[in-house]
């Protein structure tokens, strides 16, 4: 492992996961300097000051100059405009990542912006949280947490395996998907929840939004994801729509099977159903 993989990074959205790979980059010696840009300058101002980069720049084309990796990590519909943005600025030889939670079209439409001798390589931490924000950043955030690359026919070799080096020099296992098992898999398991949690939420608000404060530990750990940025689940949304159409139609068939059980009275096989839940949300249990 060379001390440093990357001499200049730059990092744009300095918020909890463009913030703790900046930190946890620092701590391995993978970059010589760590540039941010954002929309906030208190929020940049704070992160010099904590030592999370080393400098800031409020035009992202110029915080891209010279910068040897590029970390997009701003909400996934930003990404193609501040691409578009920033390309003038990328060096032959440069590499760009982005964090994002949706990969599918999108990932294809970034690789068409890309100019020669610029590498994507595009990658999905499982290290978010529904906080946000540099206060909640951590170095090691992405210890022992699985990174999802999906690599396509067009990324570069060693692009991908510098992407990859990184992410395990700083604690990630990594793993390799298509940009569509990506979203097929991910929808399931984290942007359908995400809806759900939402929805279950506005449903307390359409019924009695002052019932909210006697809620126990199963509402808040079925619901805690929906304090997310709205923000960025529209974008995730929006971009994953067809995938998440599907799953919530099965979803609903699933809940309408529950309100048969109950309104015919069937409580054994209500049981059955809560059951074969059961198992399999146990299968995950560490």
């Amino acid at each position: 492992m060379p001390s440093m993989l990357f001499e200049k990074t730059t990092v744009i959205g300095v918020g909890l996961i463009g913030a703790s790979l900046a930190l946890a980059m620092r701590k391995a010696s993978l970059a010589a300097s760590i540039t941010g840009h954002g929309r906030n300058e208190a929020n940049l101002q704070r992160a010099k000051e904590w030592s999370i980069i080393d400098s800031y720049e409020l035009d992202p084309a110029k915080a891209c100059e010279g910068a040897d990796l590029v970390v997009l990590a701003t909400p996934v519909g930003t990404f193609k405009s501040l691409v578009k943005g920033i390309s003038g600025s990328l060096k032959p030889g440069a590499v760009v990542i982005d964090v994002g939670s949706v990969k599918g079209d999108l990932v294809y439409g970034i690789e068409s912006l890309m100019p020669d001798m610029v590498h994507y390589v595009p990658c999905h931490p499982i290290a978010g949280s529904e906080r946000s924000g540099i206060d909640t950043s951590s170095a090691d955030l992405f210890e022992d947490r699985l990174c999802i690359i999906t690599k396509t026919e067009n990324t570069a070799v060693a692009a991908f395996n510098d992407v990859s080096e990184l992410w395990r020099a700083i604690g990630s296992r990594v793993e390799l998907l298509s940009p569509e098992e990506h979203d097929m898999i991910f929808g399931l398991v984290s942007h359908l929840p995400h809806l759900v949690a939402y929805a279950l939420v506005n449903t307390v608000a359409d019924m009695d939004p002052g019932s909210i404060k006697y809620a126990g530990n199963g509402f808040k750990d079925a619901t805690r994801i929906a304090a997310g940025s709205p923000d960025l689940w529209r974008d995730i949304a929006a971009f994953n729509s067809e995938n998440l159409l599907r799953f919530l139609d099965i979803l609903k068939a699933n809940i309408e099977g529950l309100s048969i059980y109950i309104r015919e009275g069937d409580f054994k096989g209500l049981e059955e159903a809560f059951k074969r839940a059961s198992e399999l949300r146990k299968s995950i249990e560490s």
